[in-house]
């Protein structure tokens, strides 16, 4: 029987914090060997208190350039995060989800703002 697997983000990281990209690449490996193996995995936020997108970026974000949207949907639960935290993970998984349809098209987008705040005295 093909089981889920549990990933604990807190044991992962070893700590209530969880910004640094770093840490994110540690479970980003976890999930996304698992998830190669075509295995459910249920991602656990207990225990942790902090959260930001460069985390979210690294850890689940990018797994969008590596699998399809249905292939994550139907394998990975995530499971003990809070309300503002799951708001958080959409807005990281949305724009995942466009900057891997085209990302090309996406830095360029990027460039041509950077470059108008430039010219806008910045």
């Amino acid at each position: 029987m093909n089981q889920s697997v549990a990933i604990s983000v807190f044991g992962v990281v070893g700590s209530p914090l969880c910004v640094a990209s770093g840490d994110g690449q540690k479970v980003y490996d976890r999930l996304a060997a698992t998830l190669r193996q075509n295995r459910r995995v249920v991602l656990s936020f207990l225990n942790v208190s902090t959260l930001t997108s460069a985390f979210l970026n690294t850890a689940i974000g990018q797994l969008y350039g590596e699998f399809n949207e249905n292939h994550i949907r139907e394998l990975l639960k995530v499971e003990d995060m809070e309300g503002e935290d799951l708001a958080l993970l959409k807005r990281v998984v949305d724009t995942a989800k466009l900057y891997f349809k085209d990302p090309e098209r996406f830095n360029q987008a990027a460039r041509e703002t950077l470059e108008g705040e430039d010219d806008n005295g910045g």
